[in-house]
Parts: structure tokens; C-alpha cells; sequence
């Protein structure tokens, strides 16, 4: 087939690499005029990395990678663990792959270097139009494309999800603001002392907020993501906050937020006083029951936008293309096809919206004491939990 993407960033990325190998002719339409090298840390675990194996990717990524030995959820003054999640060679031996946290640009990278497929930067679509032969899309400078397949993976503020659902008995839907804000950083591990942090991931939670800390790019950086509930900001001033990760915002604001955090907390913004901060408002929207007409489809974060407390954002991005691509080869009629990826996608997603949602309200408990309580009482399901994201393979994952 003859297939349109939009959107370049990991999602659309994936799908076309998927659908490429699968021989369709596959051309990705990105608004952007060059491929991203900002951002920030990824984690991605044995449901990520068994598509990117397919794909070939994980000689490359390899050793740009990280392998946490662990997670620790920690209170975020006295460092106390409150449970710990094993990763490591237990990891891998349980899953067939490792738990990796890669650098965003570094991922793209590869993502882009395998690339063989028709690409246009600069390229906007305003709007579409399909029909029984055929689906077209208009760019923002008066070009046009036909093809019989179109994806929106173009992101949280898609463009193709607006005019899809509104369209459709879903009904337009607008993102969001979750009453989040996340500030978002990294530092070269040379600027840190030597016993900053073994290797794992630190999950600090305080009163309506937490930050997440843990080493990229084979333990040459450090990354932090930190969100903070923030009443101050309504919907109107949340829009004007970029959804790419690269306004930049004073260093001082994020010192204050953190005020009286563990050492580790101090340390890792000390650091950053003399370099860029970043931040962002924290949008999602509900799951939706549709996302597909006969000749389109969404993709990622414009099917199914998450908050960032389950870390699976890309993950589910990565394992949309590989079902999508699967679905197509499954069924000779497109439309069929397109149930059957949405039919197998829609559950899963949903969950993960929902349950990122419940564990922010875990990690943003008022008090430390309730904290403790919630943590103990969430031990005796955690084994459960955490076998639900890894477990899955799309490369095998019955399609029903």
C-alpha cells in the first residue's frame, strides 16, 4: 500500500520502519524542518525493545544505553525506600530483554538512520480528505499527497485526531491540562561527585510532587524529570506552555519547588544553575472508544496520551506500529485491518492512561505517613503490576 504518516517523532518513527520492512511505500510528513536533538531520557523495557529488535536496532542502541540494576520509590527528604522494583539480569532472565533508559535523541537517531522511506520536513498537514479509493492530505503550503492509508502520529495536539473525531460519533476532543507541571534536565556525570548515585533509577515523592533521577547515554549523563502540582496555572496559561520539552523556565523556580529534598535532589540541581532548564505543563485527554475511519488511523500519543508516572508513553508509541503493521498484513480489507489494531490496541492503552493517572496520586500524596501506607499496601500487588507492561510482545501477541 501506499501509506502517509504524520508526525516524525518516535511513533511515526516506528511505523515507518515497520511498515517499510513490510514492504508498503511509506512517505512520513514531519512540521518540524529538521529532526529533533532535544529532549530528554526514555525508559524502555522488554515491550519496547523486542519491536526495536525486530527492527534491528539493538546492536546500535546498545551501547548508548543503560541498565538500572533497579527503581527505588523514595521520601523525599529522608531518602527511605518505600519499595524497590528489581531489574538487572533478573530482569532479562524473566523477560528475554533488558530494562534499558536511552537518551530521546539518541533513539531518534537510529530511528532516522534506518530510514528508506519518502521524507518531507517543513511539511504541515492542515487538513484531509478520504473517500472509498483513496485518502488525501493539504499541506500549510498549498502541496497535496494521495495514498490509501493515512496515520496521525503527530502527537498530544494532533492534527488528524481533530478532524477524525470530529467526524466521528467520538466527537472532537481537546487535550487537556492535568493540573501537572514537569521540569526536565540533564547533566554531565562529570559535574556530579564521584558517589553521586549507583546505577538505578530514584523515584523521590513529596507532597504534590516528585522527581525521577537516573543515568543516560552508557552513564555519561543524568537525567531528571520532575513534576509538581501547580494550582496557579489554569488551562489558558498551560496552552502557551510548549508541548516539545524546550521552553526554557529560571533555574531559581525549580530550587524553590525543591527546597528541603534529599542531598541527591539538591546535587543534581545544583548542577544545573548554570545550564538550561526546561518545562513543560502535563496535558491527556480520556481514552477514546474510536480512533479509525476506513482509510485513517492514530497513532501514539494522538490515540492515547499519558501522563509520564508509569513511563510508558514511547513504549506504547513503539508497540502501536508493530500491531498496526501486523493488523494490515492480517486482513485483505483495510478497514478491517484498522479495527483489528484499534480492537487490540484500545484496552491496553486505555489502562495505562488510567493507571498512570492512580499512581500520580500515589507518588503526590499529602502525607508522608499516607505515602508509607499506600507504598505497603501496593507491595502486595506490584508483582502483578509489573509483569503487565513487560510481558507483552507484539511481535506475538495474539490478534483477536
Amino acid at each position: 500500500m501506499k501509506i502517509l504518516i504524520a508526525g516524525a517523532g518516535i511513533g511515526g518513527l516506528t511505523a515507518a520502519l515497520c511498515l517499510q520492512k513490510a514492504g508498503h511505500e511509506v512517505s512520513l510528513f514531519e512540521r518540524a524542518l529538521s529532526f529533533s536533538e532535544t529532549g530528554a531520557g526514555i525508559q524502555c523495557g522488554a515491550n519496547a525493545l523486542c519491536v526495536l529488535d525486530y527492527l534491528g536496532l539493538l546492536d546500535q542502541l546498545e551501547p548508548l544505553a543503560v541498565a538500572p540494576e533497579r527503581v527505588d520509590f523514595r521520601d523525599c527528604k529522608t531518602g527511605d525506600a518505600l519499595y524497590s522494583s528489581t531489574w538487572g539480569s533478573d530482569y532479562k532472565q524473566k523477560f528475554s530483554y533488558p530494562y534499558w533508559h536511552l537518551h530521546r535523541a539518541d533513539l531518534l537517531k537510529e530511528l532516522v538512520a534506518a530510514l528508506s522511506c519518502r521524507v518531507e520536513l517543513g511539511a504541515s498537514i492542515v487538513s484531509y480528505t478520504e473517500n472509498e479509493h483513496q485518502v488525501s492530505i493539504e499541506l500549510q503550503d498549498g502541496r497535496s499527497f494521495d495514498g490509501d492509508l493515512l496515520i496521525g502520529a503527530d502527537g498530544i495536539k494532533s492534527v488528524i485526531r481533530k478532524q477524525l473525531l470530529s467526524e466521528s460519533k467520538e466527537g472532537a476532543i481537546k487535550p487537556r491540562f492535568t493540573g501537572n507541571v514537569a521540569w526536565r534536565g540533564v547533566v554531565n556525570r562529570g559535574d556530579l561527585p564521584d558517589d553521586f548515585m549507583p546505577t538505578i533509577a530514584s523515584n523521590f515523592m513529596g507532597e504534590g510532587k516528585h522527581m525521577v533521577v537516573y543515568y543516560l547515554r552508557d552513564k555519561q549523563l543524568v537525567n531528571f524529570v520532575a513534576v509538581v502540582e501547580s494550582k496557579a496555572i489554569d488551562q489558558e496559561q498551560a496552552d502557551t506552555l510548549d508541548e516539545s520539552w524546550t521552553q526554557q523556565a529560571p533555574w531559581q523556580d525549580l530550587k524553590a519547588e525543591f527546597e528541603g529534598w534529599h542531598p541527591t535532589v539538591q546535587t543534581i540541581i545544583d548542577a544545573m544553575r548554570d545550564q538550561s532548564c526546561f518545562k513543560w505543563a502535563l496535558h491527556d485527554h480520556s481514552p477514546l472508544k474510536n480512533w479509525s475511519s476506513s482509510r485513517v488511523t492514530l497513532l501514539g500519543d494522538a490515540a492515547h496520551a499519558t501522563l509520564p508516572f508509569m513511563a510508558s508513553g514511547a513504549a506504547m508509541a513503539i508497540e502501536d506500529a508493530r500491531v498496526l503493521q501486523r493488523s494490515l498484513e492480517k486482513f485483505e480489507q483495510l478497514s478491517d485491518a484498522l479495527q483489528c489494531y484499534q480492537r487490540n490496541r484500545i484496552a491496553r492503552t486505555s489502562k495505562v492512561q488510567t493507571d498512570s493517572v492512580k499512581f500520580g496520586r500515589i507518588y503526590h500524596i499529602q502525607n508522608s505517613l499516607a505515602r508509607k501506607i499506600a507504598f505497603k499496601a501496593l507491595k502486595h500487588v506490584a508483582k502483578r503490576k509489573e509483569y503487565f507492561l513487560p510481558s507483552y510482545d507484539a511481535n506475538k501477541v495474539d490478534l483477536v
